[in-house]
């Protein structure tokens, strides 16, 4: 039985489904205005970790993942470089996207942009509106906190506690009734996009959007509401609430991931540790897989650390799973790399050990320890030659796969590749004529092309530095 921690009741409690079998999943995505950094991509990575796990336990899982296009931020930038907000947003989301898949991170089932959904928005701000949960002032439509019931449920706070500190945490607007109080709709301001409503010109507030989105494609009482915890207050909090206002079941679990330090501290742009995605990315060619190594060496309710010894240990990790993949290759053993199925080939025992931890609130660590164990032993075993290899090495191959970690078996058949082979044949054709100042030339002509190679009792094998 797969268990989650439960934000709202702050427990790991057993997954209960809308629907046996089918699992409805809304993560919310990005305000698109600029290059994602890496606290976005843990948060990215930690749903499609989700996703690929209850794939591989035979669940059927719709994803759905928000895009934010029109904000505050938004309208600033696109002020500032003489364009439009649309300009800005489709270029960011560009951006955005391609990063993620650079990252492999699956796109959702559906991803929805709020200015795609603002009828729907001004529907259910109209539905709060006939409830009388909600009131209108000269800036905008806003929400009475007051008139739904458990409204700090998610934050653990009540109304109280939250209202002494909304002077720090809330916009204050003196037109308000409570501090708490916040917008689900904001008046038209002079060169601003807006859009027309029963209460005039305007647009959106951020929190309607989502629950717009949400419940319009995944519908009530949807399964799971994923995000950073950085989200849980205000914005978790009022989605719930609009949709609470109304009487509309919203999520039923709702599971939040930490956020990252760098190097030990918050990453800011103010204490110049911010750090895009992008850049990582291209620092090195393995630290798209590094990276959400990394993120699953890491409960994703903890907060997580980012370094460069972190990514170093985690590129070399990498390469122990490319090198079981090429030693398997070259021992005749098929390699289904980023397979998310059952391998009826793989070792039961280390499975169930995957399993379990897995299914304890997503126990990356103890999982990723379960694959680890396994590759040792499937080298082992290849060492040995014994037919313990296959099912040990199709092991690792299929538990790196429900974790979406891919593994490069080494391609073969550009013509570089050819001449790569050439040089590793000739080497080893030195080295079975005893010729030892030929193979140690041509080993170092390997090097001087970033090629590494590995003698192994199947003959050698090859791969990029």
């Amino acid at each position: 039985m797969i268990s989650l921690y439960d934000t709202v009741t702050a427990e790991v409690r057993p997954l209960a489904l809308r629907e046996p079998g089918k699992v409805s999943l809304y993560a919310c995505g990005p305000t698109v205005y600029d290059h994602p950094h890496l606290g976005h991509a843990r948060s990215a990575l930690t749903y499609d970790l989700l996703r690929r796990y209850l794939e591989w336990r035979g669940l059927d899982v719709r994803h759905v993942a928000n895009i934010t296009d029109i904000d505050d931020n938004i309208i600033n930038r696109a002020r500032d470089e003489d364009r439009t907000e649309g300009e800005v947003a489709v270029e960011w989301e560009a951006v955005y996207v391609d990063a993620m898949a650079r990252l492999d991170v699956l796109d959702p089932h559906d991803r929805p942009r709020a200015t795609e959904w603002v009828t729907e928005m001004v529907d259910f701000v109209g539905r709060i509106m006939d409830a009388g949960a909600a009131y209108t002032t000269p800036t905008g439509v806003y929400l009475r906190v007051r008139d739904v019931d458990g409204y700090g449920d998610l934050v653990h706070r009540d109304l109280d506690d939250l209202r002494a500190s909304a002077g720090a945490r809330v916009e204050v607007d003196e037109a308000k009734e409570d501090p708490l109080d916040f917008a689900l709709w904001k008046a038209a301001k002079p060169d601003e996009p807006s859009w027309p409503s029963p209460w005039g010109p305007g647009r959106p507030g951020w929190h309607i959007e989502c629950v717009a989105m949400s419940l319009g494609i995944l519908g009530d009482g949807f399964d799971i509401h994923g995000g950073g915890n950085d989200l849980v207050f205000p914005h978790h909090t009022n989605e719930r609430a609009e949709a609470l206002a109304v009487g509309r079941p919203f999520a039923r679990h709702w599971v939040h991931n930490a956020m990252l330090n760098i190097e030990g501290t918050k990453m800011s742009k103010s204490l110049g540790n911010y750090r895009t995605v992008v850049e990582m990315l291209d620092e090195h060619p393995l630290n798209g897989r590094a990276f959400r190594l990394l993120v699953l060496q890491t409960h994703y309710r903890k907060t997580m650390e980012v370094n460069p010894e972190l990514m170093a240990s985690a590129r070399a990790a990498i390469q122990r799973l490319d090198a079981l993949a090429r030693r398997a290759s070259a021992a005749g053993i098929a390699v289904q790399t980023g397979a998310a199925a059952a391998d009826p080939r793989a070792d039961g025992g280390a499975v169930e050990a995957f399993r379990a931890a897995m299914d304890d609130d997503l126990g990356t660590p103890q999982a990723l320890a379960v694959v680890f164990d396994t590759l040792h032993r499937a080298n082992t075993a290849l060492d040995r030659g014994s037919t313990d290899a296959q099912a040990l090495a199709a092991t690792v191959f299929e538990l790196a796969g429900a974790l979406g970690v891919a593994v490069d078996a080494g391609g073969r058949g550009a013509d570089e590749d050819g001449a790569i082979e050439d040089l590793v044949a000739r080497r080893q054709a030195a080295r079975d004529a005893r010729d030892w100042g030929t193979a140690d030339a041509l080993r170092d002509e390997l090097s001087a092309l970033g090629v590494v190679v590995e003698d192994t009792p199947a003959g050698p094998v090859w791969h990029r530095k």
